[in-house]
């Protein structure tokens, strides 16, 4: 990977060898593998067995928990937080959990869309809950930097699984809550 962002340094009109871009090549490559590395991840392993009996079915969520991705028609971030929101069935997750799990499908090459469907997936595959919600919020440096060069826009997406698709009542409980000034 070095040796690709030399040549990109030379494709650009760049001097790789200059003081300043020297060391660039592999810091870059570096950069590049730790935003990537949820493909070298296991979710299993991440997870490690951090889950834990509960009786109560009443809805927990972890919100504004910031994400860090690559969209992948560009390769340029997208930034922003995902809000996870569960009803559980004789089963909770650790809280850490959540955040990694998000982190896990983030650190790779994404789209918004698929990301927070993963996200929701990966929530009932662990906990099997009687619901799952999750709603992520981003601003593309693909849409800002770029292309259309719209600095103020963002995007929002939302997965509802069981009892957040089916009740109107739960889904809206969760979206007020998430919604809420601190």
């Amino acid at each position: 990977m070095e040796k690709l962002y030399k040549k990109i340094l030379e494709k650009i009109g760049e001097d790789p060898t200059r003081q300043g871009l020297s060391n660039t090549p592999q810091r870059a490559a570096k950069a590049f593998k730790f935003l990537t590395k949820g493909y070298e991840e296991n979710l299993d392993e991440i997870i490690n067995g951090a889950i834990y009996d509960m009786e109560s079915n009443d809805m927990i969520i972890c919100r504004d928990i910031e994400l860090y991705s690559l969209c992948e028609h560009h390769m340029l971030p997208f930034i922003g937080k995902c809000h996870i929101g569960y009803i559980p069935d004789k089963k909770v997750i650790g809280l850490s959990k959540l955040a990694r799990i998000v982190d896990y499908f983030a650190k790779r090459l994404q789209i918004q869309e698929r990301l927070t469907r993963e996200i929701a997936e990966a929530v009932q595959k662990y906990t099997n809950p009687i619901g799952v919600a999750v709603v992520v919020e981003a601003q593309h440096l693909c849409m800002m930097m770029r292309g259309v060069e719209k600095q103020n826009s963002s995007m929002q997406t939302s997965t509802m699984l069981g009892q957040f698709r089916k009740s109107h009542a739960t889904r809206q409980e969760f979206l007020s809550l998430i919604a809420e000034k601190r």
